[in-house]
């Protein structure tokens, strides 16, 4: 039965205007934090920021001073995230398309430095025969001795150490720290591969164009895992019985190491120090495959040839078989500090014995071998040019998103597909020291009670990482010769000399009775302080402050942009003039 309607009143339809007034009136209204929060990301301002307490040891005066988080992750603080991002795309800009070395020569020794090493010698050798004296009264003198010249050589500017240290009274005499040696031959299924002296060189070849000019082209690469099985346009596998998950999941856990190896053998097969910078992420499939920009060209060829004799060998126990499962684990016993067998109550096997048994078995094969897939993408890309500019904003598309983020899952198959691989990647060792190596019958290196199997603390096993646990950006040692301090550096003078600050401690007029600059003890401010504000006011302040920072800069870019055009006008109407400014 329907209900007469009153005369003049109608009914509110699903799409109609709420009633002025009402709760859903009110929900419709924007929320001032989030309108603040808005304009704070327009505007780069930091969403979470640090809070630190600098006091002055001289004067004792306390001031709080926010800086910015310096998250990565847009979903943390997307402001400081695009901040990172924008350093890393400088870093590439400046070191893809050098066309001198990143790094000078180290400066030659100094006279004292050389009188230090010679020292160093002497002590070294006064050692080496008390030790066969067995004087070792004089024996500890002289370590002491050494460690006193090891200081000093580190003052007097000289980077690393002569040699290692000797071994304490403390140390294991077994415990050398030397890693297991294995055969360096490569393996009958893989290409044989050219080797060369590399050269000590970065930067690529010269090529003279058609019309006389010269160009120096740089390239873009990208490296792809092999095959599990064939997907669908979505990157759900089309028979997901079939799909190779426990192979996926290691070649993602060794991935960094097989990238290594690529580098190393394409280094030794072209002859000279190849320069690359570039980012890891997952493909559709949740493969993860890299990116990179190399400094110089590389013919297409010699990359596939150099990716398809690349391999990783992962000489771990065998883990063909799991003896137990997450739900059934191996149990520890703190009187014999081991873990045992749930049943017969048998200590497991120790690490160092299984990699032992590993060693005296000369059929023994090893766990995993990593390789590249066919697909290999190479590009040759010219300095200053839109592909360039493209390409950089390509490479580092995703590097503010976990690797989970970078592909939207939205049907039942992918959600499926990416629960079948973190499954996976739950029981994959990662380390020697993971806690998964009790579900195969072995006991981890360093193993302790607090282990507990199938849910190793390690990144390589979060779902959001998708076995991606280490570095995600990578960018070789001389690429840019620059660190990512040494970039935000340059950043914020290129900042202080286009507004005409000035922080030289030579033209700062300080007068003779001024008190001496202060030391500065931090530390962080502790949410409960009385004299920390709240975070609302802290970001209006330091949105108050961005905003006039931005309007200070983008004058100065105009009235820079105002002088430049004045001085090309000058140079047009003077000849000499422009003969100067050509010259400056």
């Amino acid at each position: 039965m329907t209900a007469p309607a009153l005369p003049g009143f109608t009914l509110a339809t699903p799409n109609s205007e709420p009633r002025p007034g009402s709760r859903a009136a009110r929900l419709a209204l924007p929320l001032s934090a989030h309108v603040l929060k808005d304009i704070c990301a327009k505007y780069g301002v930091c969403l979470r920021p640090v809070s630190l307490r600098r006091t002055c040891l001289h004067t004792g005066l306390t001031e709080l001073i926010d800086i910015p988080c310096g998250a990565t992750r847009e979903d943390k603080c997307a402001p400081c995230a695009k901040r990172a991002r924008r350093l890393r795309q400088v870093q590439i800009r400046e070191g893809w398309h050098r066309t001198d070395e990143p790094l000078p020569a180290p400066a030659p020794a100094t006279h004292e430095q050389r009188g230090l090493i010679l020292l160093r010698a002497d002590f070294e050798a006064a050692r080496d025969s008390a030790v066969r004296e067995a004087q070792w009264d004089q024996v500890a003198e002289l370590d002491q001795a050494i460690a006193e010249v090891e200081e000093s050589i580190a003052a007097e500017g000289l980077r690393g150490r002569v040699a290692p240290p000797h071994p304490g009274p403390d140390d294991d005499p077994a415990d050398t720290g030397k890693r297991r040696q294995r055969s360096t031959r490569r393996r009958q299924d893989a290409p044989a591969l050219p080797r060369q002296k590399v050269e000590p060189r970065t930067v690529g070849k010269t090529y003279v164009a058609p019309d006389g000019s010269t160009v120096r082209p740089s390239m873009w690469l990208t490296l792809t895992l092999d095959s599990y099985g064939r997907v669908l346009p979505d990157g759900t596998p089309v028979d997901p019985a079939s799909y190779d998950y426990r192979r996926a999941a290691w070649d993602a856990v060794h991935f960094p190491r097989l990238l290594d190896r690529f580098w190393q053998n394409l280094r030794r097969c072209v002859g000279w120090n190849v320069q690359y910078a570039g980012c890891v992420e997952p493909q559709r499939r949740l493969t993860p495959h890299a990116h990179f920009a190399i400094r110089g060209t590389i013919s297409r060829a010699v990359l596939r040839q150099v990716a398809a004799a690349t391999y990783h060998q992962v000489w771990w126990p065998p883990v063909d078989r799991m003896r137990y499962t997450p739900d059934q684990p191996p149990v520890w016993d703190a009187d014999q500090r081991a873990w045992l067998d749930p049943t017969s109550r048998e200590p497991l096997t120790p690490w160092t014995d299984a990699l032992d048994q590993v060693d005296a078995d000369p059929d023994a094969e090893p766990a995993h071998v990593a390789t590249f897939g066919v697909q290999v993408r190479a590009e040759g890309v010219n300095a200053g040019t839109e592909h360039a500019s493209r390409t950089i904003g390509y490479i580092t598309k995703y590097i503010t998103k976990s690797s989970a983020d970078c592909h939207k899952i939205e049907t039942a198959r992918q959600r499926q597909h990416l629960d079948r691989l973190w499954q996976e990647l739950r029981v994959t060792p990662c380390s020697e020291r993971c806690a998964n190596w009790l579900l195969y019958g072995v006991q981890p290196k360093k193993a302790h009670g607090r282990l507990q199997p199938g849910r190793c603390k390690g990144k390589t096993h979060q779902r959001a990482t998708l076995g991606i646990g280490g570095r995600r950006i990578l960018i070789s040692r001389d690429w840019s010769g620059k660190t990512l301090a040494d970039h935000r550096a340059d950043s914020r003078a290129w900042v202080r000399a286009l507004l005409g600050v000035s922080t030289d401690a030579e033209h700062a007029e300080i007068a003779p009775s001024a008190e001496p600059i202060g030391t500065y003890a931090w530390e962080l401010a502790s949410p409960h302080d009385a004299d920390l504000a709240p975070l609302g006011h802290r970001l209006l302040r330091a949105l108050s402050h961005r905003v006039q920072w931005r309007t200070a800069l983008l004058a100065a870019q105009d009235r820079a942009a105002q002088l430049a055009t004045a001085d090309l006008s000058a140079a047009a109407s003077d000849p000499a003039r422009g003969g100067e400014i050509a010259h400056e």
